[in-house]
């Protein structure tokens, strides 16, 4: 259940898709495809600012990387037990530092390999839980592009990213 970023990177790195249920950086398919935000209702919101100024007195001295939710409430948890969700790939790109000279990536699964621009890489999203449980079959990401094109047939079953 991980995915490798390998090849022509400063820095190789494993990601743990199943960790990201609790990172803030997340989305869910309607956020990332549809612009939708998920209905928050005045209590809920004012339950979140007291909780986000009381987060920011007393422990936002620390800079916190990836940003972890602290506590969550109630809506946060239905949301997390229901939801799918999708993860940006592009502060994982930043820390592996791909070679400005890698012009291709390799997505790398059980059916094979596909070649992708690695440009694409930098707007793409990995889908990594359905209905509030991590991919099971044909996981650990699949793959989608920024831009919405491959919505109806992602890459799946990726298991590892070569820059080439």
């Amino acid at each position: 259940m991980i995915v490798q970023l390998t090849g022509k990177v400063k820095f190789p790195i494993t990601l743990d898709p199943t960790v990201w249920i609790f990172d803030d950086r997340k989305l869910t398919f309607t956020e990332a495809f549809e612009g939708e935000s998920p209905e928050v209702s005045p209590e809920e919101e004012d339950e979140l600012k007291r909780k986000s100024l009381r987060f920011d007195r007393e422990v936002y001295q620390q800079k916190l990387n990836p940003p972890v939710n602290k506590s969550i409430n109630r809506y946060e948890k239905q949301r997390i037990i229901n939801g799918t969700f999708l993860m940006p790939l592009l502060p994982f790109l930043q820390t592996s530092e791909p070679s400005a000279d890698s012009e291709k990536a390799a997505l790398v699964s059980d059916q094979g390999e596909e070649i992708i621009h690695a440009d694409d890489l930098k707007d793409a999203l990995l889908l990594f839980a359905e209905n509030g449980k991590p991919l099971q079959t044909q996981g650990p990401v699949h793959l989608y592009f920024g831009d919405g094109s491959n919505r109806d047939t992602p890459v799946k079953g990726i298991k590892k990213i070569v820059f080439q």
